[in-house]
């Protein structure tokens, strides 16, 4: 099954939209939108299965993906706010809490050398927890 990317993306009114870039060589494309991250992905989801359902009705083939997320930073900052803590966010990324609280309030946006910095940091995480066995 082919993997296609589907970004996420918070905009300025708060809302949340998930798409698939023109890049994946599909001949069709779904977005999905909603008041949250969540609700974005569910509805993209719920579109994908629409159009699944439309090709078949017509007995046209029909290319089923698997979906990857994307997020901007501020999109997973919000996304992810019930799981992780600013402070914990802080201790993994090496980014100030208040900075990165600043970025979802909308005060400020991050740099690209900012967000890559995030991202080899909960790369970095996500390493040392899949390293972890209980016994």
């Amino acid at each position: 099954m082919k993997k296609v990317r589907v970004f996420i993306e918070r905009a300025s009114d708060g809302s949340f939209s998930a798409y698939m870039p023109d890049d994946n060589g599909l001949d069709y494309g779904v977005i999905g939108t909603g008041y949250s991250a969540s609700e974005a992905i569910a509805d993209i989801k719920l579109a994908y299965q629409g159009m699944k359902k439309h090709y078949e009705d017509k007995g046209k083939y029909f290319e089923e993906v698997d979906m990857i997320f994307s997020y901007d930073v501020i999109s997973f900052l919000t996304y992810y706010s019930d799981k992780f803590t600013f402070a914990g966010l802080e201790k993994i990324t090496g980014v100030s809490a208040a900075q990165l609280s600043q970025y979802v309030q909308g005060y400020r946006n991050p740099s690209k050398k900012t967000a890559e910095k995030i991202q080899r940091g909960l790369h970095a995480f996500a390493e040392d927890l899949s390293q972890v066995h209980f016994v």
